[in-house]
């Protein structure tokens, strides 16, 4: 009796790529444009970062984010701050205490990502009218 094999195989491995579709899929891939804005390029990260910017001590708690952000729950502003926390765009400071104390801030590379931000806003602000239409 032959044992038989139990092989899965990936659909996609029929498809061949031509060393330049490879090549230019590779590019894309790792393109710093594309790496560095899916950074902070979603809905709500420059959001919190533009609040964080504006706050006068340049420092939020969570609670007052959201007061601020009503439109954005609990748990994709708890996400948010966390991926630009990986980013190095915010900084989380936690205090020991009872119940903890946890500030926000901008680390010295989302201070510089600002003028690029504030630059979008004002250009935003000049042509709303032509880009938001109903």
């Amino acid at each position: 009796m032959k044992a038989e094999r139990s092989e899965q195989r990936d659909p996609l491995s029929s498809l061949k790529w031509t060393s330049r579709e490879e090549r230019t899929r590779s590019e894309y891939l790792a393109c710093p444009i594309r790496q560095v804005i899916s950074r902070f390029g979603d809905k709500w990260s420059m959001l919190v970062l533009f609040m964080l910017h504006r706050s006068e001590t340049g420092i939020l708690r969570f609670n007052e984010i959201r007061r601020l952000m009503t439109d954005c729950s609990q748990k994709m502003l708890s996400q948010t701050l966390k991926n630009l926390e990986q980013s190095h765009l915010v900084h989380r400071e936690v205090y020991p205490e009872v119940p903890p104390r946890v500030e926000y801030s901008l680390t010295d590379t989302g201070n510089s990502l600002m003028p690029a931000i504030m630059a979008l806003i004002d250009w935003g602000k000049e042509h709303f009218n032509e880009v938001v239409t109903d």
